[in-house]
């Protein structure tokens, strides 16, 4: 029997997936008007970007989520988990959108790296 998936040892739905990255394609995670991290001006100064008239949340160099902490696959937690923007609050754990960015991130099992699943084309969050 196979262990419960459990965010806190994944993270692969907060980085920015290899496909994008591989295009160039840095703005990830969109800003709706109703969310609410726009509530919290420390937020949204901490963790978003404006780039052509919209605000996205900010990606650092290892293309993770600003405000997750820790490591792909490893131990982690959104920081922000209460104010988090909408497309994050669609990522069920072990939905589909769960699963395949798990795949995208060769994370193919609940809690450890494996092969690289199929093209999963772009999961660009709007």
């Amino acid at each position: 029997m196979s262990s419960p998936l459990d965010c806190t040892r994944c993270g692969a739905c907060c980085f920015n997936p290899p496909e994008n990255v591989e295009e160039g394609y840095a703005e990830y995670v969109e800003l709706a008007p109703g969310d609410a991290i726009w509530r919290r001006p420390e937020l949204l100064r901490r963790h978003t970007v404006e780039k052509d008239g919209r605000v996205h949340m900010r990606l650092l160099a290892d293309q993770r989520c600003s405000a997750l902490a820790g490591g792909l696959g490893g131990r982690v937690r959104c920081t922000i988990y209460h104010a988090r923007p909408s497309p994050c609050r669609r990522v069920q754990a072990g939905s589909e959108l769960c699963l395949r960015y798990r795949r995208g991130h060769g994370l193919d099992g609940p809690h450890r790296a494996g092969q690289r699943g199929p093209d999963l084309g772009k999961f660009r969050a709007r």
